[in-house]
């Protein structure tokens, strides 16, 4: 068995991609548009994934986005998506600058949690090593839920 890609319906392309892309650093590896389905499919890896994805089609977040509005409840329902991130702090303070919340702080410097645009739940773990604990992420509450 081979980890294949997690699909997420998403309600505006446009932002999402944002959100992936230039604030995660996400890399759009291909884009199908299908006129007789009236969707969009867009396939994400992360930069250390990117070669890999490219060649082997994994492991990678496809974006589903239908044309004809539809209203999307329960988005945390499947769980969450996970990635290894270089420096944790340096990420959530960036995301944070571009008006993510953080809804659970790296207060540990090793994990934290955000939430897409359509509110999908993101794991954040640092590579390696928990980096030492700092403000302003040690003294943070939790915002909302992950």
């Amino acid at each position: 068995m081979q980890y294949l890609h997690t699909m997420i319906r998403v309600t505006d392309l446009k932002q999402t991609l944002h959100f992936f892309c230039d604030l995660l650093g996400m890399k759009e590896i291909s884009r199908k548009d299908s006129e007789k389905g009236r969707f969009t499919l867009v396939f994400l890896a992360a930069p250390d994934d990117e070669a890999r994805a490219r060649e082997d089609k994994a492991p990678m977040v496809e974006l589903t986005y239908n044309w004809d509005p539809e209203e999307y409840t329960g988005g945390r329902n499947f769980g969450h998506l996970a990635y290894a991130v270089d420096d944790i702090y340096a990420l959530c303070a960036h995301l944070q600058a571009n008006g993510v919340t953080i809804n659970r702080p790296p207060r540990d410097g090793y994990m934290a949690f955000i939430r897409t645009p359509d509110n999908i739940s993101i794991e954040l773990l640092q590579k390696g090593e928990a980096l030492p604990p700092q403000e302003p992420w040690v003294s943070m509450e939790n915002t909302g839920s992950w």
